[in-house]
This record gives structure tokens, C-alpha cells and sequence, in this order.
């Protein structure tokens, strides 16, 4: 079966970005760096394109300059156990970045995030369509995503 690996666009700054994610995400690498010498403006040596991997998934990187952005129609979903985790990843993505709503961020290269605990899913998924609609009503309410705060709604309290 063939692999398929998100194909990320940077303007300037890959390699500051590969970096940035492997120092957050456990198990992250950086596979390779294509370098070419007297790239762009400042005619050194630039990486053009990166391979590295965030806990075992593969990325790539290209550094094209600014023709295309990122938008929110792409995302990466980190899937967390913990409200700790939670808050290590929502620290570490929105550093230079920004806060959207419902975990949703912007990271400092302007890639979104989705920063979600598993237990979102698990009380959105209540039988008791109550119970579910209040804890949609509380994250709608948030930026990072509280479990405590959900697991109250879900509680009715």
C-alpha cells in the first residue's frame, strides 16, 4: 500500500519549523534536509525541502517562498489523553501563535491545530443526546479545550 505523507509549504523558514515540531511531539525526527547554496535573497545555503516524522507519522517540507498560505481547511489533529496533555500541546503549538475557538489554533507558522482529549468524543457520543448537547454547548464556549469543564456539562452541573 502506497504511504501518504502531509505535504507542508513554507515560505522561508522549513527548517525552523521541522525543528519546532520534533521538540514538541515524543518520538520526532528529522529524516533529511535538501540544501541548495546562494538561495533567495540572502544567498546562502537554504533548505528547499525536509522530511521528518512527529511520533511516527511522516511529513514533508518545502520552502517555496510566500505564494501559498495555510488555511484551516487543513488541520492536524492531536488526539490527547489527559488534560495535561492538553495543556503541554496547546502551550507549546500556540507559542508565537494564536488561540482559536474549540481547541482549534493557529501555530507561529501559521499551520492550524486541533488540541482534542479523547474524552471529547466519548461524552459528544453519550446516547443521551442531553447530555451530549450540553457538553457541545460547553466547548463552544471555549479555546483550549478543559475536560473538567465538559465533564461537569456532561454532569449537568
Amino acid at each position: 500500500m502506497p504511504r501518504i505523507t502531509p505535504f507542508l509549504w513554507f515560505d522561508n523558514n522549513a527548517e525552523e519549523a521541522m525543528n519546532f515540531y520534533v521538540s514538541i511531539f515524543k518520538n520526532s525526527k528529522i529524516v533529511s534536509m535538501q540544501r541548495i547554496e546562494n538561495a533567495g535573497p540572502s544567498r546562502k545555503e537554504t533548505v528547499v525541502t525536509g522530511t521528518f516524522e512527529l511520533d511516527g507519522q511522516r511529513f514533508m517540507a518545502l520552502q517555496a517562498g510566500p505564494l501559498f498560505k495555510f488555511t484551516e481547511a487543513v488541520s492536524m489533529y492531536v488526539d490527547c489523553e489527559s488534560q495535561e496533555e492538553v495543556d503541554y500541546y496547546w502551550e507549546k503549538l500556540t507559542a508565537g501563535g494564536s488561540e482559536s475557538q474549540c481547541g482549534w489554533l493557529k501555530d507561529r507558522f501559521g499551520l492550524s491545530w486541533q488540541v482534542i482529549p479523547k474524552a471529547l468524543g466519548e461524552m459528544m457520543g453519550d446516547k443521551d443526546p442531553t447530555k451530549a448537547k450540553r457538553v457541545m454547548g460547553a466547548m463552544l464556549q471555549m479555546r483550549k479545550i478543559d475536560i473538567g469543564k465538559l465533564q461537569e456539562a456532561w454532569e449537568g452541573k
